[in-house]
C-alpha cells in the first residue's frame, strides 16, 4: 500500500513517486528514541520518525507487536497525507508523536480491512 505509491502534491499539483528505502533505529544514528523510516520522494530523501513509545503503547492497547512492515505503512500513510494536504514543508525529517503514530496505524488497519 504505502511502500511504493504515487500521490498528487497539493502545493504544485505534481504527481510524485514515493518509495520506501530504509528503516533505521534512530538511537544508533541520532541518539533519538525513535525509528526513522526513509522514503525517496521523486528521488529526494524524506525521513519519518516514529517514536519508540508508540510500540509500547500499541502493545499495551492490543497485546500485539507493531512490526517493521506495519511501521513502514504508518510512515507512508503519514507521508501521503502530508503531501496531499500541502503540509509538506520541504524538511528532510518529520517526527510524529505517539498519538499521531497510533492514529495513522488505525487508518492503515482500516484501509487494509476495507480492501479484504
Amino acid at each position: 500500500m504505502y511502500d511504493d505509491f504515487y500521490v498528487s502534491e497539493r502545493r504544485s499539483g505534481k504527481n510524485v513517486h514515493c518509495i520506501y528505502q530504509a528503516l533505521i533505529v534512530a538511537i544508533s544514528t541520532r541518539h533519538a528514541d525513535a525509528v526513522d523510516i526513509k522514503f525517496l520522494v521523486d528521488g529526494h530523501p524524506v525521513w519519518i520518525a516514529l517514536p519508540h513509545p508508540a510500540w509500547v503503547e500499541y502493545r499495551k492497547r492490543t497485546g500485539n507487536d507493531l512490526t517493521d512492515p506495519l511501521a513502514i505503512q504508518i510512515a507512508g500513510h503519514y507521508l501521503k497525507q502530508t503531501l496531499e494536504t500541502g503540509m509538506e514543508s520541504g524538511r528532510e525529517i518529520y517526527a510524529l508523536s505517539v498519538d499521531e503514530t497510533l492514529a495513522h496505524l488505525d487508518a492503515v488497519r482500516q484501509e487494509f480491512a476495507a480492501r479484504r
